[in-house]
Formats: C-alpha cells, sequence, structure tokens
C-alpha cells in the first residue's frame, strides 16, 4: 500500500466518522446507524500495512467517541482487534472475493459494537439493553457486510484513477542474437 491509499483511507475514516454524525436517514428509517469504520478497518487490514490498520483504529475510533455518548478511546481497541486478527490471517483469505469480504465485514460489523458493549460493562457504565440491541446489532451487521464490498470496489476504482500503471519490461530483448554451438 503506497502513500496514496493510506491518505485515502484515512480521509475516509474522517468521511465516514462525518456521514454517521451527520446524516441520519438510516437511524430514522430503521433505527440504527451504520457503522463504517469496521468496513474500513477490514480494508486497511487486507490491503494496507499494520500502521494503516493502526490508523483507521485510532484516528477513527478517536473520532467516534467525540461526536457519541462513549467514553473517549472506548472504540479503538474493538477496531484495532478486529483490524489485527484480519491482518494477521490476510494472507489466507481470498481478499478479492466478493463474498469473503461481506463475510468479513459482517464479522467485523457485529464483533466490533459487541466488544465495545463489553469494554463499556467492564469500565462500569450502564447502556441501556433489550431487544432493540438486538435489532440493532443485526441491522449494524448487515449494513457492514453491504458496505464493506463497495469500500473495496471504491477504492479498487480510486487507485487506478490516482496511480500509473507499473511498466513491465522483460529481460529478453528483440534486438539480440542468440548463437548457440561452438
Amino acid at each position: 500500500m503506497n502513500w496514496i491509499s493510506t491518505i485515502l483511507v484515512a480521509t475516509a475514516t474522517f468521511l465516514a466518522v462525518f456521514w454517521e454524525a451527520a446524516f441520519q436517514v438510516f437511524r430514522r428509517l430503521l433505527g440504527v446507524q451504520i457503522d463504517l469504520l469496521p468496513a474500513l478497518t477490514i480494508y486497511a487490514a487486507l490491503c494496507g500495512s499494520l500502521s494503516t490498520v493502526c490508523l483507521v483504529a485510532g484516528l477513527g475510533g478517536l473520532l467516534f467517541d467525540s461526536l457519541s455518548a462513549n467514553p473517549l478511546g472506548i472504540s479503538v481497541l474493538p477496531l484495532f482487534v478486529a483490524g489485527l486478527a484480519t491482518h494477521v490471517w490476510r494472507d489466507l483469505i481470498l481478499k478479492q472475493q466478493v463474498f469473503a469480504q461481506t463475510v468479513l465485514g459482517l464479522a467485523a460489523s457485529a464483533a466490533v459494537p459487541l466488544m465495545q458493549l463489553l469494554l463499556l460493562l467492564t469500565a462500569g457504565r450502564a447502556p441501556q439493553l433489550g431487544w432493540g440491541t438486538l435489532w440493532q446489532l443485526i441491522v449494524m451487521s448487515l449494513g457492514g457486510a453491504v458496505a464493506t464490498p463497495v469500500l473495496f470496489f471504491i477504492f479498487e476504482w480510486l487507485q487506478q484513477m490516482l496511480s500509473h500503471a507499473p511498466v513491465v519490461e522483460t529481460s529478453f530483448r528483440p534486438d539480440r542474437e542468440i548463437r548457440r554451438g561452438r
């Protein structure tokens, strides 16, 4: 992953948190705001370096917590754990397959809120839990599952638009004469 990709991921992290805070369409329709940070973490883990995963988890978690009722920093660890787990196993994951992207987005979008809830309960906070929490978890998981392949497509398109194709040179020169024999 080059520096253009890292800048694009950091910008997308900022825009995702801004989108979640500014546009309340899904919250009004479904009662749930879809979180795009786990999907961005999956993209950073599969296509970037560990420092990019740390950037998305740190920047995204702190920005998200500063605009929510969460204590500052509570979202950083769950995002990092989801990104690190994916980054460690990324050589075994078929990252170009839409099905794999969808399953990873679903798993991360379900695991991150559950880890945040566990951290809130561990810290002595009392979040409101009920049957609505299950609905919110299902909608957030499905939203992250849909958002992950879309993010892969968008970043691939941006990579093609903003970077040049590498020049492929062969070691064979067509004007070279090969002498065989003695």
